[in-house]
């Protein structure tokens, strides 16, 4: 047993998420095998556990998106430069993001930031009447987005995996409804697959898309205090059609430039993950988005004992898999059921299945629960049936839990003094009148770090007549915070 915990000491967590949020983070990501630091100075390398979350949003994305009539394109990773300047807002928002290759002799191209303007160009020509609207398009694919800061695995990184959606429609109020609906699905996939709550609303002029009408927004919140952009929604109302020439002709035979919408959510979904719900031992997966959902690790003494366990072991991973569960026996000769419970607690599996000889002789297993350690026993004729029910159990609780941190970490402020205060000792969502003014939100940002990170779509009149920081008539309430 020694030897078991003096290589756990070098191989599992050493900081304490309370104590040392960031390289704790860091620990996590690197030792649970999510990802890694790659020889490409400012890009990361996905590993197999970290890809295969990114496959599990991927897939609950991705029928959805179809089921709403969205199908799957793909355009070229390099853009044009006169292609991505057509848009003046659009280009000025990038240009210290842009990654430039210079050909010999040939334009220079943009590496793809976002991919507005290659495929806009596209539209021009595909998009000629009504009846080639809407026009619902998705693509799943890297981008690069030249930061200057340092990295920060799957939160800051040059390259990154995304989604992103691009449609077209007749009227503004399709591309209006198509906005929301989009929002709406990327608060589904928030809380439903990853168990984290979010706010959701519209940005400030200062903090909207490059281009883009509006922009509706889901924030998340960190256990440190800082908001987490986790999806957007912009409506990009005509500017990119009429900079691109997208029209049609309606039933009257008239012309008119068509309304678009772009969307998308990144693998920075992977580090909220981390960072909401992991602990002191690792990471702590919600059921739905675990690679492996539930473990089976067999405990035995002898050959005799390893044949009837082990034989147990493949019977109970076999009947999970046919009730459709990602599920793994972890059978290997050599490790001990002490490394290989800390190992998948490690790696966040949400249920462990232990089966020793007492287990065997009663004809019962115990159940493992990775977001609270509780264990209970249950019958092998109940397993079928209890760690389904399980696994809806510990996604509930993980969501409420959630749930519970955000909510008691939403501060109502009506001065400047309160503010900084709070943003100071607590962190969080400061529920403030404001100004609407981009001065004044230069300033707040310039003097205390927080960002407008949402106006809300409901509840937005201003609590207090006056806005917080400059003293002019309030327009609207305003969530800031810190940000990564």
């Amino acid at each position: 047993m020694d030897g078991e915990s003096g290589a756990q000491k070098e191989v599992g967590i050493t900081e304490k998420k309370e104590t040392n949020f960031s390289e704790w983070y860091q620990q996590v990501v690197l030792k649970s095998g999510l990802g890694d630091y790659s020889p490409v100075k400012g890009c990361m390398v996905y590993m197999p556990w970290g890809y295969a979350i990114w496959e599990e949003i991927r897939n609950y994305l991705d029928k959805r998106l179809k089921a709403l009539g969205h199908k799957n394109a793909y355009f070229p990773l390099f853009i044009p430069e006169s292609l991505l300047k057509k848009e003046e807002a659009h280009f000025e928002g990038f240009t210290a993001e842009v990654a430039w290759v210079n050909t010999e002799g040939e334009e220079r191209l943009a590496i793809r930031p976002t991919s507005e303007t290659i495929m806009y160009n596209m539209f021009s020509n595909w998009i000629k009447s009504y009846r080639d609207l809407p026009l619902l398009l998705n693509q799943w694919n890297n981008v690069v987005r030249w930061e200057t800061k340092s990295t920060r695995l799957f939160l800051r990184t040059r390259e990154f995996l995304w989604q992103e959606g691009h449609t077209v429609h007749a009227t503004k109020d399709e591309a209006d409804r198509e906005v929301f609906t989009i929002l709406e699905l990327y608060k589904s996939l928030l809380s439903d697959l990853l168990a984290i709550p979010v706010l959701s609303g519209l940005k400030s002029e200062g903090e909207k898309f490059a281009g883009a009408l509006y922009t509706a927004t889901i924030e998340a919140l960190m256990p440190d205090g800082k908001a987490l952009q986790a999806g957007t929604s912009h409506n990009l109302g005509q500017n990119f059609a009429k900079a691109f020439d997208i029209v049609y002709l309606d039933k009257e035979q008239k012309k008119n430039y068509v309304w678009q919408t772009s969307w998308g959510v990144s693998t920075r979904l992977i580090g909220a993950v981390v960072m909401v719900h992991g602990d002191d031992k690792g990471l702590v997966l919600p059921p739905y988005v675990a690679p492996v959902q539930v473990v089976i690790v067999p405990i035995y003494y002898s050959e005799v004992q390893k044949k009837g366990i082990t034989e147990a072991c493949e019977k109970i991973r076999e009947l999970l898999e046919g009730k459709g569960i990602r599920v793994e026996a972890d059978l290997r000769d050599d490790k001990t059921p002490g490394w290989k419970f800390n190992e998948w607690e490690l790696k966040g599996v949400p249920i462990r299945v232990e089966i020793g000889p007492r287990d065997l002789e009663a004809s019962s297993v115990v159940l493992y629960r990775r977001d609270t350690s509780e264990k209970l026993s249950v019958k092998v004729e109940d397993v079928g049936r209890r760690v389904p029910e399980l696994l809806d159990i510990v996604h509930t609780s993980m969501l409420t839990k959630a749930e519970i941190f955000l909510r008691s970490h939403i501060t109502n402020v009506n001065d400047y003094t309160t503010f900084q205060r709070v943003l100071e000792e607590k962190g969080g969502f400061l529920k403030a009148p404001w100004c609407a003014e981009a001065d004044c939100e230069s300033i707040i940002k310039n003097e205390t770090g927080a960002t407008v990170r949402l106006i809300p779509l409901q509840d937005k009149e201003p609590q207090s007549p006056s806005c917080l920081r400059c003293g002019r008539t309030a327009m609207v309430t305003a969530y800031f915070a810190r940000s990564y």
